[in-house]
């Protein structure tokens, strides 16, 4: 199976597109910026959704459903909510087709325009506030701790797989609390939820951060971030949680009785990652050869490629091989025995090997006199020969390993791409030259910020939570800063 990979030196932007074509991960579909997701991605997204999911639910939240359609005037309560969102929104006026009558096909029935345009879900804040007023009268329902798995529809104009696209798979949560300090408490215990899934799963080192008031959820009073660093230098947004203070309390009148039997706005949050996620996966760990997948979200995990001559062979083979995937699935691995006869083994080592399978067992006629199996890695692309009786620890052992060096691995990149600078012209250096993150003094204005982005395309993406105080005067204006903050290009 030849790969044909442009690589990524010569063009990571083409290296990414092709291979998440090639690894069968996703496909661009008839509806323009929209994508159809592939079975072996979605297999890895159902892995995320679970993990995620289970985290979810320990930290006490529910799952429920509310509409896709949000009627237009839902929108326009919170301002900077409909501001922040307006030029994306696909909107619906119509709810009838009909045959043209000049028989040229179907158009939109003029007399069947809806009383009230429809909205398709953007986000689920507006719709969901308007369902919370209903499920609130008494500090006794709050906290009120909601998740939802669905779709969203953003218009957006430049696309690509799974980094930008028109429709979208994500999670929002949207929770209401008596106080405004349980509800900041909710925001960072959610940003922290994020982080030790993506460092513990995906395998991804992030900085935690908020972002600058320019940079904010629209309609939020705070953002926490998730901040990762891809191989090409780029910065990718993880994750974000929202504080909402009482905005869309007070906009959707969602109140409660409190415990000095008193009338109070109720405070909210709101938190989600989306698909998003599956292309800091590829960016992150790939390279020139396929993917390189985590072994916690790796839909399979280990693959067996048996290698003979003839079905007298296949079957030896097949007598040793079967009760070591029991013996490994009982060990909690995802085996997968290829006896396919419609390729050739080095077909199969290339397939899987692009498919980023973490660990590939090679066994042939020679193997089965000697008692042995190669043992091949997907990280490091090196092999070795183990016995048979050892390989199940062997292939156990080597799923910590692999998941503890590639984050590794990509933990060194980013230590290696965080650049301290203090003058102007040392930060446009690095961000054309070098790339990754760079921490610098900035003056706090959305005018400064605004100015750097506009002459190097670099945004602010987060102050991190951990930045110690640091006086120092911001590399544009030469005014006083108390710490550093992050730049970086990014998707």
């Amino acid at each position: 199976m030849g790969k044909n990979l442009t690589s990524r030196a010569e063009d990571y932007s083409k290296w990414y597109n092709e291979l998440v074509v090639k690894s069968d991960l996703a496909e661009n579909s008839g509806v323009r910026g929209c994508m159809v997701i592939k079975p072996y991605g979605y297999a890895i997204w159902e892995k995320m959704q679970a993990q995620l999911d289970k985290m979810f639910k320990e930290t006490g939240h529910e799952n429920a459903y509310f509409p896709l359609f949000i009627p237009k005037s839902y929108l326009s309560k919170e301002a900077s909510h409909v501001e922040g969102f307006a030029k994306e929104c696909a909107v619906v006026t119509h709810y009838r087709l009909k045959n043209a009558e000049d028989g040229s096909g179907i158009v939109v029935d003029e007399n069947a325009k809806l009383e009230e345009e429809l909205i398709v879900r953007p986000t689920s804040e507006t719709i969901i506030w308007d369902t919370f007023r209903k499920w609130v009268q008494s500090y006794r329902d709050l906290p009120l701790k909601i998740n939802q798995w669905a779709n969203v529809v953003r218009w957006e104009m430049r696309t690509r797989l799974f980094l930008r696209t028109a429709e979208f798979l994500w999670q929002e949560g949207h929770t209401a609390h008596e106080t405004r300090e349980e509800a900041l408490e909710e925001a960072e215990l959610m940003m922290n939820v994020y982080a030790e899934f993506v460092e513990n799963y995906m395998g991804v080192p992030v900085i935690k951060g908020t972002k600058t008031e320019s940079e904010r959820f629209a309609g939020a009073e705070e953002t926490y971030c998730i901040e990762a660093l891809m191989q090409d230098g780029k910065a990718l947004q993880a994750g974000t949680s929202h504080f909402l203070g009482q905005n869309f309390a007070k906009a959707f009148d969602v109140k409660f009785a409190n415990k000095e039997g008193t009338q109070d706005y109720v405070w909210a949050t709101s938190w989600g990652v989306s698909t998003r996620l599956m292309g800091a996966l590829v960016m992150t760990h790939s390279d020139d050869n396929g993917l390189v997948l985590p072994p916690k979200l790796a839909p399979i995990q280990v693959v067996i490629v048996p290698i003979y001559k003839g079905l007298d062979q296949l079957d030896a083979i097949s007598e040793k091989v079967d009760p070591l995937v029991k013996e490994l699935r009982d060990r909690g691995l995802t085996v997968k025995f290829d006896t396919r006869d419609t390729h050739k083994p080095g077909f199969k080592f290339n397939e899987y090997e692009l498919k980023g399978v973490p660990v590939r067992l090679a066994v042939g006629n020679r193997d089965l006199e000697n008692g042995t199996f190669e043992v091949a890695r997907r990280d490091t692309l090196t092999k070795e020969v183990v016995k048979a009786e050892e390989v199940v620890d062997k292939v156990v052992s080597l799923m910590d390993e692999i998941q503890e060096n590639i984050f590794k691995k990509a933990l060194d990149y980013r230590k290696e791409h965080i650049t301290k600078v203090d003058s102007y012209e040392e930060f446009k250096k690095v961000i054309e030259e070098k790339g990754g993150f760079v921490s610098a003094h900035w003056d706090g204005t959305t005018e400064t910020e605004d100015k750097i982005k506009e002459e190097t395309k670099a945004t602010i993406r987060c102050i991190p939570l951990d930045a110690e105080n640091e006086e120092g005067q911001c590399i544009v204006t030469g005014k006083p800063s108390v710490r550093r903050v992050l730049f970086a290009k990014a998707y």
